[in-house]
Order: C-alpha cells, then sequence, then structure tokens
C-alpha cells in the first residue's frame, strides 16, 4: 500500500475511533489500534505510539466542548491526574519491553472486562455506602446539567477510585489506550459518578495521561510521524463532533455503543495474539 492509499485510510478510520471515543470516554486507541494492527499490518508499538499521540487530540478536542457545557469535574479530573501520571510512565517503561503478541493478549482481555462492566452498568438506588468525607473535604461533589435542569451528585470511595487510576494509568501506557475505558468504569462503578460526567471527565484527563506514556515511546523511537499525523488529525475531527451528540443521547445507547465495539475488538485482538499474528 503507497503513502497515498495508507493515510486516507487511516484518516477515516480514526475520525471513526475519535467520533466513538469522544461518545464513550474510549479514547480513540482502542480502535485505531486494532485497526492498525490488524488489517495495515502496523507493528504494534509503534501503532500504540501514534495512538497515544491522538489521544492528546480527543482530549484536547472534546475537553474543551464538556467544559462548556458543564459535563466535566474539574476537581475531580485534576486529582485522579496524579494516579493515572504516575502508572502510565511505569506502563510506557513495561511497553517497551513486553512482547508484541502478550501485548495483544493483554489489550483484549482488558477491553473484554471492560466491556464487560460497562454493559452491566449499576442502579441509581444502590448506594451501599454515605458520600465519602474525603470527596466532601477535596469538594468533589458537583452539579451537571440534563434536560429537566441542573443535578447534583456525590462521589463515593474516593481512595478505591484513586487506586483504580493508578491501574488505568498503568494499562494506558501499556496499551496505548488513554486509559478511557477504565477511567469511566472506576468514576462510573466505584465512585459513583453520573455516566455522562463521567465521560466527559475522562476525556479531559486523558490527554495529560497519554503525554505522560507518548514521551516513553518518543524517546525509543516508536512515534512514526507518517503514522501519527493522520491518525491524530482523523481523531481529533471525529472527537469534536462526538462532543457535540453527547448531550443529547442517551445513556443506555452509549453503554451499548460501549459494550458491543470494544468487545468485538477483544476478541479478535486476543486471537491474534494467541495465534501469533501480531
Amino acid at each position: 500500500m503507497t503513502i497515498a492509499e495508507f493515510t486516507p485510510v487511516v484518516l477515516g478510520a480514526a475520525f471513526a475511533a475519535g467520533f466513538l471515543g469522544s461518545l464513550t470516554g474510549l479514547g480513540g486507541g482502542v480502535i485505531v489500534t486494532p485497526v492498525l494492527t490488524l488489517f495495515l499490518g502496523v507493528d504494534l508499538r509503534y501503532a500504540i505510539g501514534a495512538t497515544l499521540v491522538s489521544v492528546i487530540a480527543t482530549s484536547s478536542g472534546a475537553a474543551a466542548a464538556y467544559v462548556r457545557d458543564g459535563l466535566s469535574n474539574i476537581r475531580i479530573g485534576m486529582f485522579l491526574e496524579i494516579a493515572t501520571t504516575l502508572g502510565a510512565v511505569a506502563g510506557a517503561y513495561l511497553g517497551t519491553h513486553v512482547p508484541t503478541r502478550t501485548l495483544s493478549i493483554v489489550f483484549g482481555v482488558v477491553l473484554l472486562q471492560a466491556a464487560w462492566q460497562s454493559s452491566r452498568g449499576h442502579k441509581s438506588s444502590a448506594k451501599p455506602h454515605p458520600p465519602d468525607p474525603l470527596g466532601e473535604r477535596l469538594k468533589l461533589n458537583g452539579t451537571y446539567n440534563t434536560a429537566a435542569g441542573s443535578e447534583s451528585y456525590a462521589v463515593y470511595r474516593v481512595k478505591t477510585g484513586f487506586g483504580l487510576m493508578f491501574g488505568a494509568g498503568i494499562l494506558s501506557g501499556l496499551l496505548g489506550i488513554g486509559s478511557g475505558s477504565l477511567k469511566v468504569i472506576a468514576m462510573d462503578q466505584a465512585m459513583r459518578i453520573p455516566f455522562k460526567v463521567s465521560t466527559a471527565t475522562s476525556n479531559f484527563m486523558i490527554g495529560v495521561t497519554a503525554a505522560a506514556s507518548a514521551s516513553v515511546y518518543l524517546s525509543r523511537g516508536y512515534v512514526s510521524p507518517g503514522i501519527a499525523m493522520p491518525v491524530m488529525l482523523g481523531v481529533l475531527a471525529g472527537s469534536l463532533l462526538g462532543a457535540r451528540f453527547l448531550p443529547r443521547l442517551p445513556v443506555r445507547i452509549l453503554r451499548r455503543v460501549f459494550a458491543v465495539i470494544v468487545g468485538v475488538i477483544a476478541l479478535q485482538m486476543i486471537v491474534s495474539g494467541v495465534l501469533g499474528r501480531i
């Protein structure tokens, strides 16, 4: 495949990835990485390096719109970024030393778990613990806009969420997925933050996490401008469009989109890793 053929294909795939990543908080790497490796034959580490760059673009494009619409909780994002950034540097170091077939299997398992957790959701009435006092001291509770008006919410299990974010950062650096999927699950399932707020805050956070990981891949020579540029431009355009649709879409549809797409990609990555195709 020539450069003239390769670039528009990557650009189109990145646009779709940015759109879906913006709607679900996944980050574009969840779709772009498998497309580059499974269908275009790009080495997995170069795909990870390119998608980490694209994740920065996703966060920059969507985060501004979500902050403007009052969906992102900036205090939660800044607090949890401490854990994700530390984890991202550690994960990126591991990612440059682990065999690619192992990375593919881990990639698939992590995404399969993320799809399953997202499809389950949680019952809004099932809140076994009172609001976390630490969340109140850090002023993490907030409000967001809905069709019925402004709605308030409280944050639960802050320490658990912080620990999960460290793990999300490791997986971000290891797999180049921006860890958006795990961040949404940590905030949605563990901390009981409304799903749309979790998605918006995840988009606000993933750029910082990805930047920490990308610096390691860049220093190792795994960021190719010919791959990273169309990926970044496509994801940025898709994320801007997706950000316009999120406030108007019901949570149930977002969960189904999340679960189906990530589940299919997860199975493909596991099979490819087991068979040694990557």
